[in-house]
């Protein structure tokens, strides 16, 4: 249930301008997300549009996540991935399912992405990374055998943007959940592929 109607785009006010440019980080290790063919996913822009300050500051720090992170972006979209799964955000959920493909994710991972790091789908880094998000999200704190191993496949630079990572999209979870944010039709038609 809807609570707080995203702005429209003709609605948002003037500093959004600024707010999105702020999604280039200085520094890029990664290329940008592809846009050609995408679907845009406006809805959850239209709800920070209602704060263009914050609105800002998260997309600094959200452009560092997604563009500037030590992180290879397949680390960043199963991190992402499984902190939606576990804060059942539908609407992130749907929105890096579209960019898991792009970063080397497959299906078959996808939907084991789900099912936690047990599977025996993941080699060891990739477990660990999934088993720090649920650590995370369920305890505040990456638990000692979790930290050993994690510590073995990761600099303390990339465990770092790991924590901070989980963070983001547990933060931007919570509020797509509270505004009751819907998912675009264009993200829905992309992933069934009407």
């Amino acid at each position: 249930m809807t609570r707080v109607d995203p702005l429209a785009p003709k609605e948002w006010p003037p500093q959004m301008r600024e707010a999105l440019a702020a999604m280039n980080p200085p520094v890029r290790r990664h290329p940008p997300l592809p846009t050609e063919g995408r679907p845009k996913g406006l809805n959850v822009l239209g709800a920070l549009a209602y704060h263009p300050e914050l609105a800002k500051a998260f997309f600094t720090f959200n452009g560092h996540l997604l563009s500037a992170t030590s992180l290879t972006p397949r680390q960043r979209e199963l991190l992402i991935l499984r902190t939606a799964v576990l804060r059942q955000s539908e609407y992130e959920w749907a929105q890096h399912v579209v960019i898991a493909g792009d970063v080397g994710i497959s299906r078959d991972e996808v939907a084991q992405i789900a099912w936690g790091p047990d599977s025996s789908l993941w080699s060891e880094a990739d477990a660990v990374l999934l088993r720090t998000a649920d650590e995370l999200v369920a305890d505040g704190i990456i638990g000692d055998d979790t930290w050993a191993t994690l510590n073995a496949h990761l600099s303390t630079q990339q465990i770092l943007d790991v924590i901070f990572t989980v963070g983001a999209y547990e933060t931007l979870g919570w509020m797509l959940r509270s505004f009751g944010v819907e998912l675009d039709e264009d993200v829905r038609a992309h992933l069934t592929g009407r």
